[in-house]
């Protein structure tokens, strides 16, 4: 690369990678003056932020006071010091806790970001010391796409497993409209309204135009940022960080073919999104996937870890001895109607009345309705050494029609594809669902048999499914005396097969309370910042709540990009 020849761009801050974190520096530093340039390796941007669910995790802000819910002096520190256990980093948190809120104001103020706020989500262990009822999960405000203008076609789509004829349902009461629609006229209107509006915006500009959950936080945020005249390059992998006498002063990225040098004076903010498709990384970090392949993210299959190795290249360590190096959830492989694979991620429907889960073994392992990285910890442990860590959904018929099931609709829905490709098992008799399974049928059988037992009156003595405001938060509120317990007896039965994934990795760059990259001394390296998924997660390895990922990403990205405009200039 010879000097005189190279393209040089020049700017304050650069930023790499569009994601929530990235997107949140881009924005905060931009509003405070600084001439910020944000690189994407994919042709999209969004990330990860694009097809998740949207939600944040934030104690303390402003939106909970306006419910009058008002925090105890100290109770996020306790339940978060009891959730990450020996891993908690007091300086970190404290950062995220104090500046958290201010971010949201200062989003919600001065930029496109608009949050709503139920008044009940509790936390995954709202019993735990210092756990709450509500007030901290928020989830981001649908958005019309249309405000993107022609960059709506660069925005990265929604999980297709999460959507319904390509539209992405909004969380929370648009579920319940999608699911009663059979039921009550209130909802069939609205379900009717919704989809018409969506076969419009379909036929108009190719696509749905109402952004939700995930969608709707990465087109927030990327018109917050295109509104400030930053530019967002695609396409534009960092092939390295230019270091000189100890200090990141900018990278090297491919553009259209051609190398750039970028010059950022400030510094280099790495939002890149983690490792969840780095499989060596995986290798090493990932107890149930010996060779990095027995695992499966519906994370972006861009997400490969760049941003930690450009870290370590630069002098900057990894934090590698959390308890659990990623976000587990549970995920089933679909084929799609076009023959390639699906990554489903099972949210709520484990937590539904009628539905366990079980073992090859055909005994349950764990309360279904435990949060999804608390549901895999289980299942791992529960296998047996060498063989497949998998487990199975079952449901009877009743069950299925109602709810649904990971990718498969409830009534009036067809299951026709969904058999035909071997994603759902049905067996008139549970010995013939095992038979198709590979579960064993007496195991299978006597499970059932004495679940059906208590599963009458509403009780789960094995395991205390709906014994916890999480899985009662996540079950049926119309089903009683318990909303997440009913027997399993209204043939045919029906499985589906769940396999170990993630939401994002928690093994990531070590830095400090102001997003700063350590290097091997714990000290600051000179013009390095982390945050998203790149940075090693202030949870311990654990999973307080709904938005544990993407609270800290706007969080720290927000704080990365208020240091880099008051750092002094290289």
């Amino acid at each position: 690369m010879a000097g005189n020849e190279q393209e040089t761009y020049e700017c304050d801050a650069l930023v790499v990678g569009s994601g929530c974190a990235g997107l949140s520096a881009a924005v905060t530093a931009g509003h405070h003056g600084l001439k910020v340039l944000i690189v994407e390796k994919e042709p999209r941007f969004g990330g990860t932020t694009a097809r998740s669910g949207g939600w944040l995790w934030i104690p303390g802000t402003s939106l909970a006071k306006a419910w009058g819910i008002e925090e105890s002096e100290g109770q996020a520190k306790t339940y978060l010091r009891h959730e990450a256990g020996n891993s908690f980093d007091a300086a970190r948190v404290d950062a995220f806790l104090s500046e958290g809120p201010k971010a949201v104001d200062f989003f919600t103020s001065k930029t496109a970001v608009r949050f709503d706020m139920p008044l009940t989500f509790p936390d995954y262990h709202a019993e735990a010391p210092g756990g709450a009822q509500g007030g901290r999960s928020m989830v981001t405000r649908p958005f019309d796409g249309r405000e993107l203008g022609e960059q709506i076609k660069n925005l990265g789509s929604p999980l297709p497993e999460l959507t319904l004829f390509g539209m992405m349902l909004g969380s929370g009461k648009e579920i319940v409209h999608f699911m009663r629609a059979t039921k009550s006229l209130t909802s069939a209107i609205y379900v009717a309204r919704r989809l018409s509006k969506h076969a419009i915006d379909v036929l108009r500009h190719g696509r749905g135009m109402t952004l939700t959950n995930g969608n709707a936080l990465a087109g927030r945020l990327a018109k917050s940022a295109f509104d400030l005249k930053i530019p967002l390059w695609l396409s534009s992998p960092v092939h390295e960080l230019t270091v000189e006498d100890g200090a990141v002063r900018g990278a090297v990225i491919e553009r259209h073919g051609k190398l750039i040098r970028i010059n950022a004076r400030r510094g280099v903010v790495l939002a890149c999104g983690g490792f969840p498709h780095d499989v060596a990384r995986r290798k090493a970090m990932f107890p149930h996937a010996p060779s990095g392949a027995e695992h499966f993210s519906p994370g972006p299959v861009g997400n490969t870890g760049d941003g930690l190795r450009l870290a370590e290249a630069a002098g900057g360590r990894i934090e590698d001895n959390l308890p659990n190096a990623a976000a587990w959830v549970p995920v089933s492989i679909t084929e799609r109607k076009d023959g390639s694979k699906g990554v489903m991620p099972h949210f709520i429907d484990r937590a539904k009345p009628g539905v366990i889960a079980v073992m090859r073994d055909g005994r349950r392992f764990a309360n279904e309705g435990n949060s999804y990285h608390d549901f895999v910890q289980a299942m791992v442990k529960a296998a047996k050494p060498g063989e497949e860590i998998t487990a199975y959904l079952i449901c009877d018929h009743r069950a299925l029609r109602k709810y649904g099931l990971g990718c498969v609709p409830p009534f009036p829905m067809r299951l026709r594809h969904h058999l035909a490709t071997g994603y759902l098992k049905r067996g008139t008799t549970l010995a013939e669902l095992a038979d198709r399974t590979g579960i064993d049928p007496q195991g299978l059988t006597a499970t059932i048999a004495e679940f059906n037992a208590s599963a009458t009156e509403g009780r789960d003595p094995a395991f205390g499914k709906g014994s916890r405001a999480y899985n009662r938060y996540q079950g049926d509120a119309l089903h009683g005396p318990n909303p997440c317990v009913a027997p399993i007896k209204d043939g045919p039965f029906y499985a589906i097969k769940l396999v170990v994934g993630d939401l994002g990795t928690y093994a990531g760059i070590k830095t400090d309370e102001h997003a700063r990259a350590l290097d091997a001394d714990g000290q600051p390296i000179p013009g390095l910042y982390a945050a998203g998924n790149d940075m090693a997660s202030i949870m311990g390895g654990n999973y307080p709540g709904a938005g544990i990922t993407l609270g800290p990403a706007l969080t720290f990205g927000y704080i990365a990009g208020k240091h880099l405009a008051g750092g002094p200039a290289h």
